[in-house]
């Protein structure tokens, strides 16, 4: 199965017209309705205000009512983007094509006039990000089973993309605000618009930056250099904060506790990983599979992406089907090591210098609107770039 191979979409109206820069992409897409406009305005009754669900920099996601009473999460991109094209039209190409139990499922899209708008399965419980990790303001209480749950299916999700797709899908993006869960908190791998796919004659994409901060490997974000061990970083980290119930970064906590994976590093060495464990399961866990599940972590972030387990493998390891030696564990790819590495590298503009540093330092400074960087405890920034191919060998 390809990505790319694509059928005519259906339409659920008579035809719209589509901006001209979608016409050849969008002409034959693989299972997709096309909706208009006046259809999803009626759906979020008129994109009300009390319908919103969600938003970000592509703009903002609504609660809906299609013709036929389902119910849809409709992600409306913000009109003028450039770069909201080409993830709109990436998001489609992927997602139309695979299915799988632990990915969202894209019904449609509208394409009418400059309105460019996904309409995806509505879940009922929203995101991680929003339930789970760092806020506290939701009333789901997640029992140790269910993080288990919600572990195992994200990794089976990444697996799928990673080892049953061809050729394979990487991401780019994994993070706790694009895990969704339904209403038996089942989680569901969301938004690819960044996702790119590792041709099968090519050991990595070279390609500038694109993720969010705090869950990015080294490798990628010092190097551009992409495969899907980067995945795999990313999903260690959000392991992390799921079992630990905390965002990667919390800039109130004191220094040494600052970011989640150097904390798990420091606790592993000192053999006290269970002390990580959320404090809000009040004991309610297996210490010894909690302990495992941070140690699969720790396998995943490591520095080195050789040294980083396959998905189908973490899998296995997080379901007890196989084992690991914990003694091989080295010391993840920590965020200060490589902000380190860029104050001492890269020379500051005397702009630079005037003004207050953010809480991460890129590669280069157009890597990172550092306008995206809001103060407060879990501070993150999303960035994307335009992409180059390596085909070396």
């Amino acid at each position: 199965m390809t990505c790319f191979s694509f059928l005519r979409g259906r339409r659920s109206n008579p035809p719209t017209r589509h901006s001209s820069e979608l016409d050849d992409e969008l002409s034959d897409v693989h299972n997709v309705v096309l909706y208009s406009y006046k259809e999803l305005r009626m759906a979020t009754n008129d994109f009300s205000p009390t319908n919103k669900i969600g938003e970000g920099g592509f703009g903002s996601v609504y609660k809906g009512k299609l013709w036929n009473e389902t119910m849809a999460a409709i992600k409306v991109l913000s009109p003028g983007s450039t770069q909201g094209v080409k993830q709109f039209l990436t998001e489609i190409q992927v997602i139309s094509d695979v299915q799988h139990e632990n990915l969202v499922k894209l019904y449609g899209c509208c394409v009418q006039g400059n309105h460019r708008i996904l309409v995806y399965n509505y879940l009922e419980n929203n995101s991680l990000a929003q339930t789970l990790i760092g806020g506290r303001h939701s009333s789901i209480q997640f029992s140790w089973q269910t993080r288990v749950k919600i572990c195992v299916g994200v990794a089976k999700g990444l697996a799928y993309l990673h080892e049953e797709v061809k050729p394979p899908v990487v991401h780019r993006d994994i993070k706790a605000s694009n895990i969704l869960l339904d209403k038996d908190l089942s989680p569901k791998i969301s938004d690819f618009g960044l996702a790119k796919l590792i041709p099968a004659n090519m050991t990595h994409v070279s390609t500038r930056v694109a993720g969010t901060i705090g869950y990015l490997a080294p490798e990628y974000a010092m190097k551009g250099q992409l495969t899907c061990k980067a995945d795999i970083y990313s999903f260690g980290v959000l392991l992390i904060e799921i079992v630990s119930g905390r965002c990667n970064t919390n800039s109130w906590l004191p220094a040494e506790e600052k970011y989640i994976l150097e904390r798990a590093w420091q606790l592993h060495e000192r053999r006290e990983l269970v002390s990580l464990v959320d404090t809000a399961l009040n004991g309610d866990f297996d210490p010894e599979q909690a302990c495992r599940f941070l140690k699969i972590g720790l396998l995943c972030t490591q520095d080195f992406p050789k040294l980083r387990p396959s998905m189908s493998t973490v899998v296995k390891m997080l379901t007890g089907e196989k084992d690991f030696d914990e003694n091989k564990i080295t010391k993840p790819g920590l965020i200060t090591d490589f902000m380190d590495l860029n104050i001492k590298s890269a020379p500051k503009t005397k702009a630079q210098i005037n003004r207050p540093s953010p809480n991460f330092l890129s590669s280069g400074s157009d890597n990172l609107d550092s306008s995206t960087l809001s103060p407060g405890p879990s501070s993150q920034a999303t960035f994307t770039f335009t992409e180059v191919y390596d085909r070396s060998v």
